[in-house]
């Protein structure tokens, strides 16, 4: 018989919050895969758990080379615990190629709840939860997260991201300028700890805040898109739409017809609002479409 893969959620900040079942799969386990031995260590510890299965380290630099001796141990009956350093394995964490692995060889994968700083973050935010979308880390590179930002400009959703804090304030900022300055936001910080956080406000002044120096494990939680009715969006709103998303990679006809739809207008109106930019941009080059 096969074993079993165990995804076990671990607190994001009080230890109090590990889910009563964590000791007990930690006891029983025969190989514990952690993201960081030395915090896995710690974690026992803290639970009074005494774990008698083989430890492995799992994270980023290791997950490809480490996934098949694992899998083999799966295969052989071991029961493998997966385990991070804060939250859900697998959700920004080491832990979703073992688990595509793992299906793909028919093995049983199955969790132990925990902490979610994505929904905990979310729950505390202010924002509406109903829908929700979780985009990760943003790119580092400055004109690469402007893309990613723009591909998400028109989100209803309400968005949530994770960043480091030396990045806070430039992600803030880029966010301001693609989502709107006033779009509301919370920046929520070493959540159930104890300096725990959370700021709420514009965007524009949480990147003010956020330029004096922040610290910890930070969460941000920006509010969708309105959704705006044809006649609040002028021929420049209209235009500016379409260079956002040619801008993120879409040809100018997709773009048109995708933000007539967005807008709920004809593509006729849009294209004839791109069209005007394109002639004026030739006798003003600094208008918005110049292409």
């Amino acid at each position: 018989m096969t074993g079993t893969l165990v995804l076990a959620g671990t607190p994001i900040g009080d230890v109090a919050d590990a889910p009563p079942r964590l000791a007990a799969e930690l006891a029983a386990a025969g190989v514990i895969a952690a993201e960081d031995t030395r915090r896995l260590r710690r974690l026992t510890q803290a639970l009074g758990v005494h774990t008698t299965g083989r430890v492995v380290s799992y994270f980023e630099g290791n997950e490809s080379a480490r996934t098949p001796e694992l899998v083999e141990a799966l295969l052989g009956g071991a029961r493998v615990l997966l385990v991070t350093d804060a939250g859900m394995p697998s959700v920004s964490d080491p832990g979703y190629r073992l688990v595509a692995a793992a299906v793909e060889r028919g093995i049983k994968v199955t969790a132990v709840p925990g902490p979610s700083a994505v929904l905990t973050a979310l729950a505390v935010s202010g924002l509406p939860v109903d829908r929700f979308c979780f985009e990760g880390f943003l790119p580092r590179k400055a004109g690469e997260r402007l893309a990613r930002l723009r591909e998400v400009a028109g989100e209803r959703r309400t968005l949530v991201w994770f960043e480091a804090p030396h990045r806070l304030d430039d992600t803030l900022a880029a966010m301001a300028e693609v989502l709107g300055a006033d779009r509301r936001a919370a920046v929520c910080r070493e959540l159930t700890k104890t300096y725990e956080e959370v700021r709420r406000g514009p965007l524009k002044e949480l990147a003010a805040w956020a330029a004096e120096g922040v610290r910890g494990e930070i969460t941000i939680v920006v509010e969708g898109a309105a959704e705006p009715g044809p006649q609040e969006l002028d021929a420049a709103e209209l235009v500016r739409r379409v260079r956002v998303r040619e801008e993120a990679g879409e040809r100018r006809k997709e773009a048109i017809a995708a933000v007539a739809a967005e807008a709920g207008l004809p593509k006729r109106e849009v294209f004839d609002a791109v069209v005007a930019a394109k002639n004026a941009v030739q006798q003003d080059p600094t208008g918005p479409i110049g292409r």
